[in-house]
């Protein structure tokens, strides 16, 4: 394994978080506050480790998916533990798990917070709180391919292994390109989300807060209502750019391409917009009796759809109080999350419908056993390789889920509020219901099911395998048997080497 690469990709991994954190010290400058001070010495502190690890490039740039995986894996980690920093020195979220928890949620864009009340946390932090959503949507090492060619063709595994997805490819020839166009797209959205806010009523703070909330599809909001004080209009605006974000990113460059047909033809978006359209017809139906307006009903049933199912996890209401057959419709939609590179969680509307489609195959089998069949999905045969990995996929998720299941039931907290508890983090949403819905938070669990739900925000955002391989002994014994190789090499070559003497 190429170790030297992978420091190197996480040394500027680190020198770009210290460039990040100008945001909040930005802020902190704009409103007078002191925070921004806590901020400043991290970033330089960062930046200084960061230099130490990329002062020498190493000659060997060439790596693979191994490497790949545990680079993004090491990455996060490290993301996280520097980011929750500041939370720590400047004593507003002084315990060092629950800092923790609420940056790995922020960066994985799982939006679960353990704050009691998030208005008294400064604008600084509130600030870096919802950035750290941005950064994790679109990935920061999709970011640093963008502004950096680190890792030569070697860059597609690190695409990989951040975007979500069962198949991830290229947009265009050079990876680079294809991770300049991903975050042109971003940004571009982005940009335009606040702009409609601003114009919505909201002030600049809240709107370019929010909107990064929206963007990653993570739900961190400046308030502890969430949405449900803000206009009619932005909430409608919100809950549209969720749905956007939750599309494959893919599309909206076939589109920047006038490729509209392509676009449009999309399976995994039919199955996408389809099961949005129903669930929201469903709830709106199901909740109509309460509402005065049919109006009110169906802007708060698809807000919610849209939110839940995109993962984001902002709230325009207490869904909690919904009947339990709205309730099981939005717990469903928690596992299916949006589509393959977008920027939301869960399962994916890709493997869902790949899954759907190889249930009738395997019973064909048993009826017409010599028959051979093919998957098709997005007009094209199915790999056999990615049947079997979204089949591996599902198997592991539904392990790492009873694991998790299992932990915190010591906890001795309701069966409702853990299962939904372990629902929003794997698949990145944040609230649940009971204990954890739309107005509670996760401060009651204990640091060791905090650690569980932190490992189980990390591994939904990094599709389980980074975060597997990271834990496998069998990769770090390999990693020091190859070294002990090469050391012995080299005393062995130094043995046979002729000494040139001096006359």
């Amino acid at each position: 394994m190429n170790i030297k690469i992978i420091v190197y990709i996480i040394g500027w991994i680190m020198e770009c978080e210290a460039m990040l954190f100008m945001l909040p010290c930005a802020t902190s400058i704009f409103y007078h506050e002191r925070q921004g001070l806590a901020y400043l010495i991290v970033a330089l502190v960062e930046c200084f480790f960061g230099f130490l690890l990329i002062r020498k490039k190493p000659t060997q740039t060439k790596f693979y998916a191994k490497e790949g995986f545990i680079t993004v894996a090491l990455c996060w980690i490290v993301l996280s533990l520097f980011g929750a920093a500041p939370f720590v020195i400047t004593g507003e979220i002084p315990n060092v798990f629950n800092a923790l928890f609420e940056t790995v949620s922020g960066f994985t864009t799982t939006g679960a917070s353990i704050l009691l009340e998030v208005e008294a946390l400064s604008r600084t932090s509130l600030m870096w709180r919802s950035f750290t959503h941005w950064i994790g949507g679109m990935g920061v090492l999709v970011f640093i391919l963008a502004i950096l060619p680190i890792s030569g063709g070697s860059s597609v595994y690190l695409l990989r292994a951040e975007s979500p997805g069962p198949v991830v490819g290229k947009l265009t020839p050079k990876i680079r390109q294809t991770a300049i166009v991903l975050y042109s797209i971003y940004f571009a959205m982005t940009v335009t989300l606040i702009i409609l806010l601003k114009i919505g009523g909201m002030s600049g703070f809240e709107s370019v807060t929010l909107s990064f909330g929206t963007a990653g599809t993570g739900g961190f909001g400046v308030k502890s209502t969430s949405i449900q004080s803000y206009s009619q209009f932005c909430k409608i605006v919100i809950a549209i750019f969720m749905m956007l974000f939750g599309i494959n990113f893919n599309i909206y460059y076939f589109i920047l391409l006038r490729k509209i047909k392509d676009a449009l033809k999309s399976e995994e978006l039919h199955w996408y917009l389809a099961i949005m359209a129903f669930s929201t017809l469903f709830i709106t139906l199901n909740i109509m009796y309460r509402y005065h307006h049919i109006g009110m009903a169906l802007t708060d049933a698809y807000f919610q759809v849209s939110s839940i199912m995109t993962t984001t996890g902002y709230a325009t209401t207490d869904f909690n109080l919904w009947p339990q057959q709205s309730k099981t419709i939005l717990v469903t939609i928690m596992f299916i999350g949006g589509c393959a590179g977008s920027t939301g969680g869960g399962i994916k509307v890709s493997r869902i419908v790949m899954l759907l489609k190889t249930i009738p195959k395997e019973i064909g089998y048993y009826i017409h056993p010599h028959s051979v069949r093919k998957l098709h999905f997005e007009g094209r045969a199915i790999e056999h390789e990615t049947v079997r990995s979204v089949s591996v996929y599902l198997a592991i998720y539904v392990m790492i889920f009873a694991f998790s299941m299992l932990i915190l039931s010591f906890d001795k907290v309701d069966m409702v509020s853990s299962f939904t508890a372990v629902t929003a983090t794997f698949n990145n949403i944040g609230p649940g219901l009971e204990l954890v819905g739309p107005w509670g938070n996760y401060a009651f669990f204990s640091p060791v099911s905090k650690l569980i739900l932190m490992f189980d925000m990390l591994a939904g955002r990094l599709e389980l395998m980074p975060l597997l391989l990271l834990l496998s002994p069998s990769i770090w014994k390999e990693s020091i048997d190859n070294g002990k190789k090469r050391r012995a090499r080299k005393k062995e070559l130094a043995q046979h080497e002729t000494p040139h003497w001096r006359g």
